[in-house]
């Protein structure tokens, strides 16, 4: 018995090692399939994960904007109120009308309101344009300073009514102004610059793990103040001192905003006249007038407008700004003469970003929402009463012949301007910043800075060898409450990337 069946096993060899090699080899090849399939699922899964905490953490770098722009802003609004008191010389109008009442036996028993003051026939002699020898009226900002006390007889005013109504609709439609363009420069500056520490947060746990010897996940987590060994995100004082920079917008940018609006304002509404009856139109023109002085005429001259001096201080007064803001005193400031190289890079960065072409795009967009708040929302509902819709947008379709033929006097457009002064600078919740952030390029300038020139970051450090290994995952931005993915790759630049986020749909 054992004799035939080792014959048979000699005879049919061959078959059997064929056979059995066919079946190990058939196990070999499904287990390596079996772990390649579970590798690629951790792998997928452990993607799916860091890209959705990336998603969040955009997203929350966003919202970070928002509420820093809404604290950072009243600063600036009390500076701009406080340079340009247009309730003062409304004041001062309702004394001089207060004065002839009081000569009259009337007495005033409401408060000031620019729209209440009328005109009588006696009062319009009076704001005949003053003879050549009268000294010209000078800037809303330098308005008469203090009210007087309260006395049976108001004292005489030292302008001319003429004067102070001139006065008056520099101070109300500058000041409105020059609130939207602080606003809408203040939200671009906010998003480069927290977008910028996000990116280097981010980039830090990225370097992290292309140099760990061991196997770990995409740290995601915010700890750039207490884990000094990460390279990027832990440099607490170099992100101190580049979030101090917005000190200069909020003290020493918006006047000069102010200046280069109201020469605009002068130009264009220093020939109206508190008697003058405006359309919708009209005034709505007017505007868009300023704002071609302002920003530029043509889409050339908007790409080429300069708002790095008003949003950056030249490089001999960075440490002027660190010291204004208490970061540097006293003695720091002699041995800081010089910015560390991350805090350098840092800047200039982003002045690269305010100078480009995307910038500009994107600046006259918030421009556009902002200045389409105040005049399509608010004059058009307070000022020239038109009907609106449930939302509270102003219907355009049927009250297109009646934004053309309907007036109202200045007063009352300049007393809407006044009280919407208050609200663009300190509302809350503030419907013009977010009528700029419902802008939908501007999440994709964010989503763009958030992405790019992170190999050059890289490099400034020699750490490009390990960290080219990394494979980038790609960048979120919200449009149109739509999740989309931004791809920006290593060569690309800036402008390249801007170009693919604002094309996909």
């Amino acid at each position: 018995m054992f004799s035939s069946a080792r014959r048979w096993l000699r005879q049919n060899r061959t078959p059997i090692a064929i056979g059995v090699g066919v079946i190990g080899a058939g196990y070999a090849v499904s287990q390596y399939v079996i772990s390649r399939i579970s590798d690629a699922r951790e792998r997928m899964s452990s993607e799916r994960i860091a890209k959705e905490n990336l998603r969040r953490r955009f997203e929350q770098n966003q919202e970070d904007c928002t509420f820093t722009v809404l604290a950072l802003l009243p600063t600036a609004t009390t500076n701009i109120l406080e340079a340009m008191d247009t309730e003062k010389i409304t004041y001062e109008i309702q004394q001089m009308k207060s004065a002839k009442g009081l000569r009259a036996g009337i007495t005033e028993s409401t408060a000031p309101s620019i729209a209440d003051t009328s005109l009588t026939e006696e009062e319009s002699k009076s704001l005949q344009p003053e003879s050549a020898s009268t000294d010209p009226a000078p800037s809303p900002a330098a308005a008469p300073g203090v009210e007087p006390q309260e006395e049976s007889a108001p004292p005489k005013p030292t302008k001319s009514k003429r004067q102070l109504w001139d006065d008056l609709a520099i101070s109300a439609v500058t000041r409105a102004f020059t609130l939207i363009y602080t606003l809408a420069l203040l939200t671009m500056l906010t998003r480069i610059q927290l977008n910028l520490l996000g990116r280097r947060s981010y980039l830090s746990s990225v370097v992290a793990l292309a140099t760990s010897s061991q196997q770990a996940t995409i740290s995601l987590e915010n700890n750039d103040d207490d884990n000094s060994e990460q390279v990027y995100g832990s440099d607490f004082d170099t992100n101190r001192r580049y979030l101090t920079f917005s000190w200069w917008l909020l003290n020493r940018g918006w006047l000069y905003i102010m200046k280069r609006v109201e020469g605009a304002v002068r130009t264009v509404f220093g020939s109206l006249s508190p008697r003058d009856l405006v359309s919708f139109d009209r005034f709505a023109e007017l505007t868009i007038e300023v704002r071609k002085l302002v920003e530029g005429a043509t889409q050339e001259e908007r790409r080429k407008a300069k708002w790095l001096t008003y949003l950056l201080p030249p490089r001999e007064d960075e440490d002027l700004v660190l010291e204004e803001s208490g970061i540097l005193l006293g003695s720091s400031l002699q041995s800081s003469q010089q910015s560390p190289a991350s805090l350098r890079r840092l800047l200039d960065e982003t002045a690269d970003l305010i100078d480009s072409p995307s910038f500009a795009h994107v600046f006259t967009l918030l421009l556009d929402a902002g200045f389409s708040s105040l005049v399509d929302k608010k004059l058009a509902k307070e000022a020239f009463e038109f009907p609106a819709q449930p939302d509270g947008n102003v219907v355009v379709p049927y009250s297109k012949e009646l934004k053309s033929t309907k007036v109202v006097l200045l007063p009352k457009i300049l007393s809407v301007l006044t009280r919407q002064a208050h609200v663009i600078g300190n509302g809350m919740p503030n419907e013009y910043l977010q009528d700029m952030e419902s802008v939908r390029d501007l999440e994709s300038f964010a989503a763009v800075v958030y992405s790019s020139n992170w190999q050059n970051e890289v490099q400034e450090d020699g750490m490009m060898d390990s960290a080219v290994q990394v494979d980038w995952p790609e960048e979120p931005a919200q449009k149109n409450g739509e999740s989309s993915i931004f791809v920006v790759e290593p060569q690309t630049g800036l402008e390249s990337a801007w170009e693919r986020a604002v094309a996909k749909p």
